[in-house]
């Protein structure tokens, strides 16, 4: 990976998913630098620059994380412990975007200090709209503080 600014790390396994996502966005006309990864460890070595990532600048953190639960190697609610244990990433908006509908997975999320949950619509054009309607409000109108 180059050193781009990434404005939305996308943490998804399911090669579909990843797909509606990145057409939702781009229907929506959010044509950010968006990074995929496949699981939470390339998630977490993304953002701490460790692994393939170890030669990325690190000042260049992604604006939003959206990011699914049920993940290989390591799971979605340990990648956001990780996330929030570490003053460097603890600030960046994640929302997890998963199919899971587990009350105790939305509780654990919003224990572990995640901004936003939802479960992703079935169908491909309510699909559509929710992606469009979160990378317009996190990355558009949410204002964050400065590194």
């Amino acid at each position: 990976m180059n050193n781009n600014e990434v404005d939305i790390l996308l943490v998804e396994d399911n090669p579909n998913d990843v797909e509606l996502t990145l057409h939702a966005l781009k229907s929506k006309k959010i044509s950010n630098h968006i990074h995929v990864v496949r699981d939470g460890a390339e998630a977490l070595e993304f953002l701490f620059c460790k692994g393939e990532y170890k030669n990325q600048n690190c000042a260049n953190r992604p604006k939003l994380i959206l990011l699914d639960l049920k993940l290989p190697k390591i799971n979605g609610l340990e990648v956001l412990e990780q996330i929030r244990a570490d003053e460097k990433t603890r600030n960046i908006p994640v929302v997890v975007l998963t199919s899971s509908d587990e009350e105790r997975d939305v509780v654990a999320s919003y224990n572990l200090g995640v901004n936003s949950y939802i479960r992703k619509p079935v169908n491909f054009d309510k699909f559509t709209d929710v992606v469009g309607e979160l990378g317009y409000y996190w990355l558009l109108l949410n204002i964050q503080p400065t590194a």
